[in-house]
């Protein structure tokens, strides 16, 4: 803990003390994060609440060296030793903040069943490792915010090249290692992020939606006597027709303790087939074979008892045997961990608390409450249970984050503290009173400002040419 905290300390390079008071004062406030000025107010931060702004305007982070940081220390890792990464994007809603740059239209689940709303806000992608079983811990490795002029994918792909690179950098996987699984959900084109990420040892898994369309693999070569190309795709597979689906090639029954019997039917070589529409618009040459396993995945019930649909999930890797199917899906589950990391960051570290006009100075404090997830997580076997009368107890190794969160100012006198005592300084006078702000801020629009190129329809005839006749 000390270790980590001098080196989070030194990625520090401006405002390095204010920084780093504010990431103690989130980690021994009493109760949640409602308001950040009132954060200047805890023992640990002896600074003002103007110092507090400074920082986190003008602040600099060598984020650089934190995303080494994050990525050479102990990480959590499944039975078999191997990574599992979960990739999601959370957004940070700024609504009533016109004259902040760099807004996009996030995509937010409304009150009402199936209901969903289109609001502004800094759209970030978290990069984090999962553990195994039943728990709420996650541990963040990268965050970046999606521009108005980023492609989604193309981001995501670079994000996720980038922390593999650092995790075989740091030592956390070597030649021989298991493969290391990303795990992504709906809103991603996973087929399209395992072929980018093919030459990388990872397997990329992700969820479909029901009413997809793909392809089977082709059959075997007929000779043809009216002569012709032979066949690139095999016959549709529909998810929403069962008539259209094969004999699966593996079949497991799973008895599981929230769900009940679990069924898995997997198909090999599955594909989707690929047009020059969209993400492929700008592709040259012929478009690849993006094969992998198709898994559908069908429980008796979902928690009290609700109703389960099945879910399609596939896989970039191809010839997946019934221990391989199992993971798929058992992976893909421990995705909805990342979930709880979100709440956590939203409800009780006060991540979307602050009112900063611009992105700049939400990526510091994205990463400042980073850095203070990562001391509670590796806090967790030293802290107490603190617990409220109605809470019940938990064991010392199964602590939540908030209740590792209530004994971190214990822990605190105990670990190296490298922030400088504050000097005496008088604030500036200020504005004036009674006068009028002359320069106004610059109001910005929303959405994408990068229009993409129009592909011809596939209808479109082109027009004969002119008759030239010679003299």
């Amino acid at each position: 803990m000390s270790r980590v905290r001098g080196e989070f300390y030194a990625c520090l390079t401006a405002r390095r003390d204010v920084l780093f008071e504010l990431t103690d004062a989130v980690l021994c406030a009493v109760g949640a994060v409602r308001s950040v000025p009132e954060l200047t107010l805890t023992p640990e931060h002896r600074r003002g609440h103007g110092a507090m702004y400074e920082g986190l305007n003008a602040g600099r982070i060598d984020i650089g060296r934190l995303r080494n940081l994050l990525c050479g220390i102990s990480l959590p890792r499944f039975p078999d030793g191997r990574l599992v990464l979960a990739v999601d994007v959370s957004p940070w809603l700024r609504s009533d903040a016109a004259c902040s740059p760099d807004r996009l239209f996030c995509h937010v689940y409304g009150r009402a069943k199936s209901a969903s709303e289109l609001i502004p806000g800094w759209p970030y992608s978290f990069v984090a490792v999962l553990e195994p079983g039943s728990s709420s811990w996650t541990q963040i490795l990268d965050v970046v915010r999606l521009g108005p002029e980023d492609d989604a994918t193309a981001l995501t792909a670079a994000q996720l090249r980038a922390v593999v690179d650092r995790l075989i950098a740091g030592g956390q996987w070597r030649e021989g290692d298991p493969e290391i699984v990303i795990v992504a959900d709906a809103g991603y084109d996973v087929c399209r992020l395992g072929w980018m990420l093919a030459d990388l040892p990872i397997e990329m898994v992700g969820r479909l939606r029901s009413d997809r369309v793909m392809r089977l693999p082709k059959p075997p070569y007929a000779y043809d006597p009216k002569g012709g190309r032979p066949p690139k795709h095999g016959p549709e597979f529909r998810f929403a027709d069962p008539g259209s689906w094969p004999r699966p090639e593996v079949t497991t029954v799973t008895s599981t303790s929230g769900y009940g019997k679990a069924e898995a039917q997997a198909w090999d070589r599955v594909h989707p087939r690929l047009t020059h529409r969209s993400s492929w618009l700008d592709h040259d040459g012929p478009l690849p074979l993006v094969e992998g396993t198709l898994v559908r995945l069908k429980v008796e019930h979902l928690p009290k008892d609700r109703a389960a649909p099945p879910i399609w999930l596939w896989s970039s890797k191809t010839g997946a045997t019934g221990g391989d199917v199992d993971r798929i899906w058992q992976v893909f589950l421990r995705r909805f961990d990342l979930e709880h990391t979100f709440r956590l960051f939203k409800q009780t570290l006060g991540w979307t608390r602050p009112k900063l006009r611009t992105p700049q100075a939400a990526d510091r404090w994205t990463w400042l409450l980073i850095a203070a997830h990562t001391q509670l997580r590796l806090a967790r076997p030293l802290a107490a249970d603190l617990r409220h009368p109605w809470e019940r107890p938990a064991a010392p190794g199964q602590l939540t984050p908030a209740r590792v969160r209530r004994e971190f100012r214990n822990l605190r006198p105990k670990l190296v503290c490298p922030a400088r005592a504050p000097k005496p300084s008088r604030p500036g006078p200020g504005r004036p009173p009674g006068s009028r702000n002359r320069r106004r801020a610059t109001r910005y629009d929303v959405g994408k400002t990068v229009k993409r190129r129009e592909r011809l329809p596939d209808n479109h005839v082109l027009a004969k040419p002119e008759r030239v006749t010679r003299p």
